[in-house]
């Protein structure tokens, strides 16, 4: 087992490993240990009572942080004409149709949501393996393929963050940034908290939310209390 450094080994000691957190003390204590050179991201990890291989115990699906991810989102959009205009317009940073599908096959990925027009989708469709694996295929489930490009892609630039489960049942995402306040942080766990909640397939029996953890990018994890969490979300 690999030796922890000095900063890892100060953090790991101020997290008591059998104490389940109130949100608030959660992040006070995440946001305290986050002493790396950069602007470490705060990620929440939630294990589910499902079994994602039966597709009615399949939890997917994308939530508005109120305050942001924090980090840069660059988008691609499949439009034409005036659909493609409005996708700049909106902030887009890479817009085009059969000519874009060409520098992706090419190996081009310098994007990280992708978004199409309903039309676009027998393009789109061709790139299903290369987009596919990359988690960059549109889904209208998730609203990337709509007609509304302009909404989706201020959405997506404004904190949109698309969560699916993994095959063992966990679901993971960033949900903003060490330098958050504690306040815009405890609200974006909620947002998150809230959207996995509502996502609760009809095939789930038992304990939904087993277990939610926090940290920061290169810190330890902090178990959360989980009733005392789901109560505070309200409605």
């Amino acid at each position: 087992m690999a030796k922890l450094g000095k900063r890892l080994k100060k953090a790991v000691s101020t997290v008591d490993r059998d104490k389940f957190y109130a949100l608030d003390e959660a992040v006070k204590t995440v946001r305290s240990n986050a002493t790396a050179k950069f602007d470490e991201t705060v990620e929440i990890a939630m294990n589910l009572g499902i079994d994602p291989r039966h597709a009615d115990q399949m939890v997917r699906g994308m939530v508005q942080l109120p305050n942001g991810t924090g980090k840069t989102v660059r988008v691609a959009v499949f439009a034409r004409a005036g659909k493609a205009d409005e996708a700049l317009a909106a902030g887009a940073d890479i817009v085009g149709a059969e000519d874009l599908a060409d520098k992706i096959q090419a190996g081009e990925f310098n994007f990280d949501r992708c978004i199409a027009t309903p039309d676009m989708m027998g393009v789109v469709g061709r790139l299903g393996k290369i987009l596919g694996p990359r988690g960059l295929m549109p889904n209208p489930k998730l609203g990337t393929v709509t007609p509304n490009v302009a909404e989706a892609v201020k959405a997506a630039k404004g904190g949109a963050v698309e969560f699916r489960a993994e095959k063992t049942g966990i679901v993971h995402a960033g949900v903003g940034k060490a330098s958050f306040s504690e306040q815009a942080l405890e609200e974006n766990i909620r947002a998150f908290v809230s959207a996995i909640n509502r996502a609760k397939p009809s095939g789930a029996k038992g304990t939904y939310i087993e277990k939610v953890s926090l940290s920061s990018t290169m810190g330890p994890g902090i178990k959360l209390d989980i009733p005392a969490l789901v109560a505070s979300l309200g409605g």
